[in-house]
């Protein structure tokens, strides 16, 4: 089953966004991080608390969910928050602007990375338990900041770079969450092969390669005459492919 989103904490102060029930969102400084708080604080926050920082150059964000199946399971909920992340950017792109995914978190504007997603649960519990929590982070780069020659990182990018205009982070942010709920909402009444599908359309593409993803997350890869590639998600999940430690931000 998918995560709840249903809040437990109603706080009337919070709407410096316009999201959909059952959101609510918690500001943060610019120094702070969305994730590293969205994770110390999960079981007060409650499901659907949207914890973000106000950074102009980057949209940072972390939504708390709660699932109700066992972890090996509910960390499936990652792949949603990414459908929700690329279907954002899709629909405040230019026309034909391509957006993809690099397995598993990295999100591609064109060709340049933008940013991506990640996941965190609580440590002490096994595959076989229901986490009392997930956090799905994001950071997306919405405007370049650089000092440095435009050119120098060719396989990095900014919304601004690729035609999107100066967002913001509010746009990124209240896109997010309307197109999380419709990707719960379909797990819901559909169940997961929905959401895997949607995720598995947006991976950059592999020659000659079957995919799919399997019961626990991971990535199953198929080619002819050769032995099925297992990608372990949990491995993956545990650096961020397109995370800069030292930033905070996606790496350039």
């Amino acid at each position: 089953m998918p995560p709840e989103l249903r809040s437990r904490i109603r706080d009337p102060n919070a709407r410096t966004l316009d999201l959909p029930p059952p959101f609510r969102a918690v500001a943060l400084r610019e120094l702070g991080d969305a994730f590293a708080h969205a994770c110390a604080h999960a079981l007060e926050l409650g499901a659907g608390t949207l914890v973000f920082v106000g950074r102009f150059d980057i949209a940072e964000f972390a939504v708390v969910l709660e699932p109700d199946e066992p972890l090996v399971h509910a960390r499936r909920a990652f792949y949603a928050g990414m459908v929700a992340l690329a279907d954002t950017l899709a629909a405040l792109a230019p026309p034909e602007k391509p957006i993809a995914i690099e397995w598993p978190d990295a999100l591609y504007v064109d060709g340049g990375l933008v940013g991506g997603g990640r996941l965190g649960w609580p440590e002490r519990v096994d595959g076989r338990g229901r986490p009392d929590w997930l956090v799905f982070g994001a950071a997306i780069r919405t405007v370049s900041m650089s000092a440095e020659e435009a050119g120098l990182h060719p396989l990095a990018t900014a919304l601004d770079e690729e035609g999107f205009g100066i967002l913001g982070l509010r746009r990124v942010v209240e896109g997010f969450a309307r197109h999380l709920m419709v990707a719960i909402d379909r797990w819901q009444e559909a169940g997961y092969a929905p959401i895997a599908e949607d995720y598995l359309s947006k991976l950059k593409p592999e020659r000659l390669a079957q995919r799919n993803i399997g019961e626990n997350g991971d990535l199953h890869v198929r080619r002819a005459g050769k032995p099925i590639e297992r990608r372990k998600l949990v491995p993956a999940l545990k650096v961020p492919s397109w995370l800069d430690p030292t930033t905070g931000g996606p790496r350039l």
